[in-house]
């Protein structure tokens, strides 16, 4: 209901200012667009209170675009502040991993965020050798 209100209010200029353009593109293909639009704001928040350890200065909505795969699972990916923070966060010699899932059961959505890290290829080689 809540972005429902926002895009009655603001249309475009509320979706110009937080989506990607990746994002307006797969939202035109949707039948309910504010569910569509719902679930992303949910991961970029998650986003914003996973990356809350970092510093969040520069974040901007539009540096986590949620995408969907060919088989239809959220796609996350994060750039310019957000990337920065998410490898301040990382251990030295590892690689961050991110990994989302929205929920929706309208009128509600939900999305969650779990940070990991794995052995960079390098540092993996050498844990097998």
């Amino acid at each position: 209901r809540r972005i429902s209100r926002l895009l009655d209010q603001f249309d475009h200029r509320f979706i110009d200012r937080v989506f990607t353009a990746g994002e307006h593109a797969e939202m035109r293909s949707r039948q309910n667009k504010a569910a569509y639009l719902a679930g992303r704001f949910a991961v970029k928040e998650a986003v914003y209170k996973a990356l809350a350890a970092a510093d969040q200065t520069g974040m901007h909505w539009r540096h986590a675009e949620t995408l969907s795969s060919a088989s239809g699972a959220p796609v996350l990916t994060l750039s310019g502040a957000c990337l920065s923070g998410l490898n301040s966060l990382c251990p030295q010699g590892l690689s961050p991993l991110v990994h989302v899932s929205i929920s929706d059961e309208p009128p509600y959505s939900s999305a969650f965020i779990v940070l990991s890290a794995s052995a960079a290829s390098g540092a993996a080689e050498r844990l097998h050798t």
